[in-house]
């Protein structure tokens, strides 16, 4: 057990959840949630009903309601907020903190209109803190019943990677390190966008060729325009690219993939959301994806079509239609 490292994470989702009691079986950790019914059942029952039930969490996490208490002596902070209340948790924080800890975040969207990554809002609220991201093919459920998975934990500093791969590896979850923060993150954001379009092929039952035309034009796509943002496109043919974007939309537990199933089936994103209980963020960054690339200048069919369907534009079945129309070039064009 790793002495003398203090670790917060703020967010009692299923992931923050997940990575809270990675890391209270290495060193001491506290979780942040919002609910005060989510905050008794880990303290009370080392569980987690609304997000992950019927799976213990681990007997030395503990958790609070107060935001000043989770990060006041922390050593670590790990974000795992949604995008979209990211900035204002930060904020929320930004006076509690002690001086230059790192923060890590586990958000895979980009935020609306600045179109920045989580690690740059960090930046920008926070300055002076190092900013990383742990991420990879990460399904909450699985990783807390004890299956084998990875993830990478990216920073520009090496050695401060190393130090925190110990915080948050185990037997069964492998950490790997990564210095191409930018890669990294983007692959995160990006293939939950893909994951919805195939989600839709799954819900339209459009056959297993589509959906892995789908896929496999999909990481193009996210390589493309990873590169253009300054991302190392070999990243994208790791666990933060490939691998997470094969189980976000292969798995039935990715929410990605429910939404574009759902949206297959003729349900709103409204809908969709209130039946999951729980935030997908592919549907908040599939514009931004869209307007980022636009700004680059870099052909994102796949994500156009899913953002025209969460807009209201178009069916899935007109999205899917549409990609038929789009002209085949060479397989590796704007990927190298």
């Amino acid at each position: 057990m790793t002495r003398g490292i203090r670790v917060a994470v703020l967010g009692g989702g299923s992931w923050g959840t997940t990575v809270a009691s990675l890391a209270a079986a290495r060193t001491e950790t506290v979780i942040w949630a919002r609910r005060a019914s989510t905050v008794d059942a880990i303290n009370e029952r080392h569980e987690n009903p609304d997000y992950l039930a019927g799976l213990p969490l681990h007997r030395r996490l503990t958790a609070t309601a107060s935001l000043k208490d989770a990060v006041y002596d922390a050593d670590v902070v790990v974000v795992g907020v949604p995008s979209n209340s990211f900035r204002e948790t930060l904020e929320q924080i930004s006076q509690h903190l002690r001086p230059w800890i790192p923060l890590v975040s586990l958000s895979k969207g980009l935020e609306r209109g600045t179109h920045m990554r989580m690690t740059q809002v960090i930046e920008d609220v926070v300055p002076g803190h190092p900013a990383g991201v742990l991420s990879g093919p990460n399904l909450a459920r699985e990783v807390l019943q004890g299956f084998a998975a990875a993830a990478v934990i990216a920073f520009p500093d090496q050695h401060l990677a190393e130090s925190l791969q110990r915080v948050f590896a185990s037997t069964g979850f492998r950490v790997y390190t990564n210095s191409d923060v930018t890669g990294c993150e983007l692959g995160g954001a990006l293939k939950n966008v893909i994951a919805i379009a195939a989600g839709m092929a799954e819900g339209l039952g459009v056959g297993d060729n589509t959906r892995a035309m789908v896929i496999t034009r999909g990481l193009a796509e996210m390589t493309r325009l990873g590169v253009a943002l300054g991302g190392d496109p070999r990243t994208f043919a790791g666990l933060t690219g490939l691998g997470d974007l094969m189980a976000t939309c292969l798995s039935p537990l990715s929410r990605n993939r429910r939404v574009g199933e759902e949206l297959a089936r003729g349900h709103t994103v409204e809908e969709i959301t209130e039946k999951l209980g729980m935030v997908a963020e592919g549907t908040k960054s599939a514009q931004v994806v869209v307007e980022i690339a636009r700004q680059q200048g870099v052909e994102v069919p796949i994500a156009e079509e899913v953002a025209g369907v969460i807009r209201g534009e178009r069916t899935p079945e007109q999205a899917y239609r549409g990609l038929g129309k789009v002209r085949a070039t060479s397989e590796i064009h704007g990927v190298v």
